[in-house]
C-alpha cells in the first residue's frame, strides 16, 4: 500500500494513527525480506529467526533521525552484525489477512505478542478524536525527534495501491523523483553542480538547485538515482513550488 497526503476534511473517526517512521519499507513474505523496489535484504539469520511464515508489511527502521543508517544497513550485501543489532522491523500491516486493518491490526498485535523475536515489533496504532488533536500529536512527534504520522482507515481492505485509505501527515509536503541530469554551476557554483534536473514517476522534469551542500554540489547523487524534495504546493502547471533538496533515497530504484 502507497500513502496519500491527509487533508483536513477527511473523518478522522475512520482512521487509526501511528507514528511515520524513517527507515526502509520492507516486506517479509514468510521467508525472506524484501525492499519496496523487489530487491533481496541480506539480513542475519538471527535477524529474521522465529518470524511468522504468513507476510508482514513494515519499517526496517534504526530510530529517530537515523534513515541514513537503515539505508546503509539494509543495502549491505554482507550484512554487519552489529548494525543490524540496532534495527527493529516496525510492523504495521499484515497483507494476506483478509479482513479489513482493524481486524488485520487486532491480528496483527496478537501475532507478534506471542513472537520470540526481540526484532519484529508491532507500531502502535491509535485513535484520534479532531484535527486540533492530531495537530498536537503531530507537533509532539515531530519536537521528540520523528518524521511526522500515518492514518489508516480502520475498514480498508490490503490493495498495492495509493488511495486515502493510507495517509501521510507530516510538517511539509515531499515527493521523490529520478534524476535525469546535471546542471552545471555558474557564480560561486562554478565547476560544482548548479542544480539537478530531475523526473516525477508521472513524467514531469523540473530543477532543484536549493538544498544541497557543498560536497552534494561536487558529488551530486548521479543520473538514474532517486532523491526525496520538499515542496510548497504546487503552481497551476502542476510542478512543486519552492522544491528543495531533501535527500538521496539508494532504497528506490528506477
Amino acid at each position: 500500500m502507497l500513502a496519500n497526503v491527509y487533508r483536513p476534511d477527511l473523518p478522522l473517526a475512520d482512521y487509526w494513527v501511528s507514528e511515520k517512521m524513517d527507515g526502509v519499507r520492507g516486506y517479509w513474505d514468510g521467508r525472506q525480506l524484501w525492499t519496496r523496489g523487489g530487491e533481496k535484504i541480506s539480513a542475519p539469520g538471527w535477524f529474521t529467526r522465529n518470524w511468522p511464515t504468513v507476510p508482514l508489511d513494515g519499517e526496517l527502521w534504526a530510530g529517530r533521525g537515523q534513515f541514513a543508517k537503515a539505508v546503509s544497513t539494509v543495502r549491505q550485501q554482507v550484512p554487519q552484525e552489529q548494525a543490524w543489532r540496532g534495527m527493529r522491523f516496525m510492523v504495521f500491516d499484515l497483507p494476506a489477512h483478509g479482513g479489513p486493518f482493524t481486524e488485520r491490526l487486532a491480528a496483527l498485535n496478537g501475532l507478534l505478542s506471542t513472537l520470540d523475536s526481540p526484532y519484529a515489533r508491532p507500531v502502535v496504532q491509535s485513535r484520534v478524536a479532531s484535527h486540533e488533536a492530531l495537530m498536537k500529536l503531530l507537533r509532539t512527534t515531530v519536537h521528540g525527534g520523528g518524521e511526522g504520522l500515518m492514518l489508516h482507515r480502520g475498514s480498508s481492505l490490503y490493495k498495492a495501491e495509493r488511495n486515502d485509505d493510507l495517509l501521510k501527515l507530516k510538517p511539509y509536503e515531499d515527493a521523490d523523483a529520478l534524476v535525469v541530469a546535471h546542471v552545471p554551476g555558474q557564480g560561486k557554483y562554478a565547476g560544482m553542480l548548479g542544480a539537478l534536473l530531475v523526473e516525477t514517476p508521472e513524467g514531469r522534469r523540473f530543477r532543484i538547485g536549493s538544498g544541497l551542500s557543498d560536497p552534494q554540489r561536487h558529488h551530486p547523487p548521479p543520473v538514474g538515482s532517486w532523491i526525496s524534495y520538499r515542496y510548497r504546493g504546487l503552481h497551476d502547471s502542476g510542478l512543486p513550488r519552492f522544491a528543495t533538496f531533501l535527500r538521496e533515497r539508494p532504497d528506490l530504484r528506477s
